[in-house]
């Protein structure tokens, strides 16, 4: 057996979308984090790539429709996740269709304006502060 077998880190996808009204947030519904705000996103499936994950999770999570604009990071710490060594994409995306409504992993969804972001799950205010310094 290989010695890398079940220690190979998870691969997960995240998005930052943003317009004049604020970032999109969601209020987790699951552990880790349960009731903590986020980025929408969450893990690749096999066989699809990180571009149509992102796209998937936020609707799945947000009711929105997104295209992706660009690459904000790769965030892979080994403990930024408290469920394992788990490597975020971050995508910076646009709206383009869809109606904010919180569904599946998310209790809550909503805009907030980049000076009243809460203390977000994971590190997601880390990432929030690289967004607003590159855009």
């Amino acid at each position: 057996m290989h010695e890398y077998i079940g220690k190979i880190p998870l691969l997960a996808v995240d998005a930052i979308i943003y317009n004049e009204k604020g970032i999109v947030l969601i209020k987790r519904k699951n552990p880790p984090f349960e009731d903590k705000w986020a980025l929408p996103g969450g893990f690749l499936e096999y066989g699809e790539t990180v571009e149509d994950a992102v796209i998937r999770e936020v609707e799945e999570e947000t009711g929105l429709n997104i295209k992706v604009e660009g690459l904000l990071g790769v965030y892979s710490k080994p403990n930024r996740d408290p469920r394992g060594h788990i490597v975020s994409i971050v995508f910076v995306c646009r709206e383009i269709g869809g109606k904010l409504n919180a569904s599946s992993d998310a209790k809550d969804v909503r805009r907030f304006e980049i000076d009243s972001i809460p203390e977000l799950a994971f590190d997601h205010n880390e990432i929030i502060g690289d967004f607003i310094k590159s855009y």
